[in-house]
């Protein structure tokens, strides 16, 4: 039965912040953490500190029983169940508590780990708790939800990578019915070599994608060698294969057909978490590049006095913050929808993987920007560490190596930015987005005077913000008229519009952010200046990318209506900041934290 425009706009969903008036709604960030998830920060950070940095070394070496006992103990705490109800061994608790636990590991500084950790807690076990049968989550969530067992997720294959849904792995039902015997090969499957029990999808009857749970112990599983990796070299990596594994039918996950459901619902999750996960790594890397760049001196004095060092400690801030705002925004979006399900309906955690994939821009924002945050942290630390970053006993080397899988796996970073703008385009023509309706008020922003009485903080960042989203929606606008369905081939505009979404989506969140946590307190004011800077450059970014769109869109000559539209806007945009300054002022504040403040 489909829903009429109405009811379709009463859901919440991710993509509606394009059409809203910019930065006037209340969103969710760590300020407004609650007591509960400030105890539980507080013990996830500690045991990241205490029981995980002190064991890197060891971890590297692939020792699998270190990695089993951290995660039994972390499994002790309630750590691992966050998402997975009471009665099968979880704690059941929100979406922000299992994003900050997800930042907390990732603070330890070992990636290895982390992934270990982050598959056991995300594609490796959420499959089951959404779209679970009672008989196989009572079999499976206990053991683990205690870190006894260890999960893996079987979806990458040799011919099959971003294109999951072309996967070639079979699955044929038996002749008496009892067995779906399995034959293909998976590949790049983290924890592989160490996991108990996988999440494996399937190509049943040939076209139907299908999940299934298939314990370590089938006959006819083989498990590869480990992987010789770049970095990541303290988690398992192998691949999967599988000649005639018999599978018994009750280990169907959900439904024959529905794999792609399972697939995508536990990438969505584990999207944000990476972004979690990334903001937590970045953090622990910015303390301890502080540290150095004050012990180290050159010239007479530490580097910690030279302006481009000032800059660099400047930007990576920038960012990390950045990150952190948008990610926590992006969560408790999230949460806000999953608080209108009915938790008494059977049907609960299967509806909760739904609303999930309604805010699917806002994960894949979460991943790409965090992946990328991630990586620009730990380039620019080891430009700071210098020649000393380079060597592995410094703490920068194995980071940098390990960092560079985050803009891969979860889905590349490209795939990414296609859901962005692919997700924007549906939502657009599902009328979930009324983009035609929002653009009707660019002449009436154009022609309106800028209130000269508001001198509030920020005004003119919302306003050029207001801009720069009326801006992108009539480029986007045009790009959707200019080549309707087929925009999703033109994957380089694609990603250029998701870049320009991301950058509408962040600086909108810091500007809320800003407002609603406005106090004399220091941080507070270095939050402003975190805003200004990023504002005025994502802006000047928007304005480069509308550019390129418009070349593209009008590849002749742009319709002087559309050129002197988007000259106005453009216009608006301009804030004149002097970020330069405003860099110095921050770079210098975070040498006297001395750590990452906020």
């Amino acid at each position: 039965m489909s829903m009429n425009i109405k009811e379709i706009l009463n859901i919440k969903t991710g993509g509606q912040w394009l059409i809203a008036p910019a930065a006037e709604e209340k969103i969710f960030c760590r300020e407004l953490f609650s007591e509960e998830h400030k105890e539980i920060e507080k013990m996830v950070f500690s045991y990241a500190k205490e029981k995980i940095y002190p064991n890197i070394k060891n971890i590297e070496k692939l020792d699998e029983d270190l990695s089993r006992s951290i995660m039994r103990e972390i499994g002790s705490l309630g750590l691992i169940g966050v998402d997975a109800p009471e009665k099968y061994g979880g704690t059941e608790l929100d979406k922000i508590t299992a994003c900050l636990v997800t930042e907390g590991i990732g603070s330890s500084g070992s990636s290895s780990f982390g992934c270990t950790f982050g598959v056991q807690t995300g594609i490796g076990s959420l499959g089951i708790v959404f779209f679970g049968t009672p008989e196989q989550k009572n079999k499976y969530l206990p053991k683990l939800m205690s870190g006894e067992w260890i999960a893996a997720y079987g979806l990458t294959e040799p011919t099959a990578g971003s294109d999951a849904l072309s996967a070639k792995t079979t699955a044929i039902l038996s002749d008496d019915e009892k067995y779906y015997v399995l034959n293909g090969e998976k590949q790049f499957i983290s924890n592989g070599g160490w996991a108990d029990v996988y999440t494996i999808l399937a190509q049943v009857d040939g076209n139907k994608f299908s999940g299934f749970i298939i314990d370590r112990d089938t006959e006819g599983l083989t498990i590869g060698a480990e992987e010789k990796k770049m970095g990541m070299k303290g988690s398992s990596t192998t691949s999967l294969k599988f000649t005639n594994a018999k599978v018994p039918v009750e280990n169907v996950l959900y439904e024959i057909g529905k794999g792609s459901v399972i697939a995508f619902n536990a990438l969505n999750i584990g999207r944000y978490k990476l972004g979690a996960a990334s903001v937590g790594g970045s953090k622990l890397a910015i303390k301890k590049t502080l540290e150095y760049a004050l012990e180290r001196r050159q010239f007479g004095q530490p580097i910690a006095k030279f302006d481009s060092i000032i800059g660099k400690i400047a930007n990576i801030t920038i960012q990390t913050y950045t990150a952190d705002t948008m990610l926590y925004r992006t969560v408790g979006m999230i949460q806000d929808a999953i608080n209108d399900l009915d938790k008494t309906d059977p049907e609960y955690y299967i509806k909760m993987g739904m609303t999930m994939e309604r805010f699917a821009i806002e994960a894949s924002m979460a991943k790409v920007y965090g992946s990328e945050t991630s990586s620009m942290v730990v380039d620019n630390c080891l430009q700071i560490f210098g020649g000393y970053g380079f060597i592995e006993e410094y703490p920068v080397a194995m980071p940098y190596r390990d960092d560079r899988i985050n803009q891969i796996w979860e889905g590349t970073n490209e795939i990414n930015r296609a859901i962005i703008t692919g997700y924007m385009m549906k939502k657009v023509l599902m009328e979930e987005i009324t983009l035609r309706d929002y653009l009707k008020s660019l002449d009436d922003f154009v022609h309106s005077k800028k209130d000269q009485k508001n001198t509030g903080p920020l005004h003119k960042e919302k306003r050029a913000l207001e801009a720069g989203k009326l801006l992108t929606s009539l480029i986007f606008q045009e790009a959707l008229c200019s080549f309707g369905q087929d925009l999703k081939h033109e994957q380089q505009l694609s990603e250029i519009l998701a870049d320009m979404f991301t950058h509408l989506f962040t600086s909108e969140s810091l500007i809320c952010r800003s407002l609603q946590t406005l106090s004399e307190k220091e941080t507070s004011k270095m939050a402003i200046t975190i805003t200004k800077i990023d504002v005025a450059e994502s802006l000047l970014d928007i304005e480069l990318n509308t550019t390129k769109c418009l070349h593209k869109i009008f590849p002749k000559s742009i319709p002087i209506a559309i050129s002197e539209s988007v000259n106005k806007l453009l216009l608006e945009m301009v804030l004149n900041t002097d970020t330069i300054t405003l860099k110095q002022s921050l770079g210098e504040y975070m040498f006297r934290q001395k750590n990452y403040p906020f």
